[in-house]
């Protein structure tokens, strides 16, 4: 069996366009815990359900796993600083500071600006390697308009997405202006 370099393993996952998420948790004691992340993934549609990974070295997934209830808010562009402050060591309860929060179903704290929240409960967890993969079953759900732009990152850096239509206008990327299936 071969084996990859963490390294290179860790520079080939930076190629990966990910959007930005805090992943945030109540106690029964009121007391909110939250991280960054980006590896969050859809599972399910029935029952919706969807899946986010934690390093189990980090106090964030010894919270999560023992309240049994988290959220995924997917940032807006305009969060980023949320982004680096919930990725920051401060006290937990200071990174709550910014930005308007309010709860849904399980308690969680859900960001007002988030593009979306989904409002989990823990179904299933899974240890694999340094990380748990905690599946979430959707309890509440909310979207924000369409034509928020999300917080995306890769390759260390921040950004958003352009749709085609967008980078064409803004000549960022040409399109043929011929149909290459005309001849067919």
């Amino acid at each position: 069996m071969a084996t990859i370099d963490i390294d290179q393993f860790k520079a080939g996952m930076r190629r990966l366009a990910a959007s930005v998420n805090l992943i945030t948790t109540c106690t029964t004691d009121g007391q909110r815990s939250g991280l960054t992340a980006t590896a969050v993934c859809s599972v399910s549609a029935a029952p919706p359900t969807l899946l986010v990974c934690v390093n189990r070295s980090g106090n964030s997934h010894a919270v999560l796993t023992s309240t049994g209830v988290f959220a995924v808010n997917v940032l807006a562009l305009e969060d980023r600083a949320l982004a680096d402050r919930f990725a920051s060591p401060i006290p937990q309860e200071a990174k709550f500071e910014q930005g308007l929060w309010t709860s849904l179903v399980t308690g969680s704290p859900v960001l007002e600006s988030a593009i979306a929240t989904f409002d989990c409960r823990i179904s299933h967890s899974v240890d694999v390697g340094t990380h748990g993969i905690l599946f979430g079953e959707i309890q509440a759900l909310r979207l924000r308009g369409v034509d928020a732009q999300p917080l995306m990152f890769r390759a260390g850096n921040y950004g958003s997405t352009t749709s085609l239509q967008e980078a064409v206008g803004e000549g960022l990327l040409w399109m043929p202006t011929w149909d290459p299936y005309a001849s067919f």
